[in-house]
């Protein structure tokens, strides 16, 4: 069995999204991302369920929910910020491993930064809470598992 820890992981992003042969840059200044995962779901109950409701799964929605440390001389909080301030999509990439090693897997899709919230603690660094969806695009999200050399 082979197990993967969450400092593994990687985030990365593509300010020109994710069609073609995106150019990916990690997003290191990152912590405790959540990749949400959940589908929609349509009842399909019918008499001969016996008594049971029926549902079954229609359209995929998803999430990425991280923190970043406030940074304004980081590169990837500029990219992030930016496309949150200027409404503009951007490519991001959550997976398991590097996004070039045989085996990776995650969700690829061009995203909107839905939420951008900065927190204050006393005792803290400044820092922000991002959400991003994907969002309108040509290119459609997709699940991607590197292929082995």
């Amino acid at each position: 069995m082979s197990i993967k820890l969450g400092m593994e992981a990687k985030l990365y992003y593509c300010a020109a999204g994710i069609g073609g042969t995106p150019s990916w840059t990690e997003l290191t200044n990152v912590k405790n991302v959540t990749l949400g995962l959940q589908k929609g779901e349509a009842d399909v109950t019918t008499r001969a369920n016996n008594g049971w409701k029926a549902s079954v799964g229609t359209l995929k929605e998803g999430s990425i929910e991280f923190e970043m440390v406030w940074d304004t001389e980081d590169a990837g909080f500029g990219a992030i910020k930016d496309a949150y301030m200027n409404g503009t999509a951007i490519g991001l990439a959550v997976m398991d491993g590097a996004v070039d090693a045989a085996g990776s897997q995650g969700l690829w899709a061009d995203c909107s930064i839905i939420d951008f919230s900065r927190e204050e603690p006393l005792e803290e660094a400044l820092s922000v809470k991002v959400t991003a969806k994907p969002t309108y695009s040509t290119n459609a999200p997709q699940w991607k598992t590197v292929a082995g050399s």
